[in-house]
Formats: C-alpha cells, sequence, structure tokens
C-alpha cells in the first residue's frame, strides 16, 4: 500500500482497552487508486462492528476525495499495562479480516509491546 499527502493526517490506529469489535478499513484517494493507507479500528463502545466503521467511514469521507471500504472484523483484546493485544475471531456482518494485515499495522504502532498476536479462532 502506498501513502499519499491525503492520507497522512489519518492515524492508522484507534483502540481501546479491554476487549472489543475491531474493523480493517482501507481507504483511497479517488483521484490516485494507487494512494492507500489500512487503518485498524477498535472500539468497547460498539454493539456491532458496523457502529465502527460507519462512524470512521462518515469522519474520512467527509473529505469529498477519500473512500473507505470495510476489509472485515474481528475481535481485539488489548491490555496496555502487560503491553498485549491479541486479534481473533470475525464480523458476522462484515467477514473476518486480514488479522495478519492488522497486526502488522499494530506492531507498527506500538513497538514497546512485548506480545501482539493474532489467530482465526473464536468469536
Amino acid at each position: 500500500m502506498s501513502e499519499c499527502s491525503s492520507l497522512e493526517s489519518i492515524p492508522e490506529v484507534k483502540l481501546d482497552n479491554g476487549r472489543f469489535k475491531y474493523v480493517l478499513i482501507k481507504v483511497h484517494d479517488k483521484s490516485d487508486p494507487n494512494c492507500t493507507k489500512l487503518l485498524v479500528r477498535g472500539s468497547a463502545s460498539a454493539t456491532y462492528h458496523a457502529d465502527i466503521y460507519e462512524r470512521e467511514m462518515s469522519k474520512i469521507e467527509s473529505n469529498t476525495e477519500l473512500e473507505t471500504e470495510c476489509l472485515g472484523g474481528g475481535r481485539i483484546i488489548h491490555n496496555p499495562d502487560c503491553g498485549e493485544i491479541k486479534v481473533f475471531g470475525y464480523s458476522q456482518g462484515y467477514g473476518q479480516a486480514d488479522h495478519s494485515k492488522a497486526v502488522e499495522i499494530l506492531k507498527r504502532n506500538f513497538p514497546e509491546y512485548t506480545s501482539i498476536t493474532w489467530s482465526n479462532e473464536g468469536y
């Protein structure tokens, strides 16, 4: 995924603490199909994966040059006190995200964490 100036201000990761649903979002610039960025968004207050995606979509797409696509979802257990993140499960509405891509992004954004892992098990 290449990046460009229209995507630089969008943070790759926004996570709560604890156990919650997450979605993997692809953002791209309408004028340049090679200008894309993957985002990990997780929220403890979301009842559905769609709640997270729709909230982020409305914020990002308020910039009319950008479009978003939900690539799937799952669950995250985020324990900052222990420096651990576990990614697993799936979204009934969006399907299973590529957890390995989510973990790549998380490792880049939490380099001080001792354990960031994924599994396709569970819901």
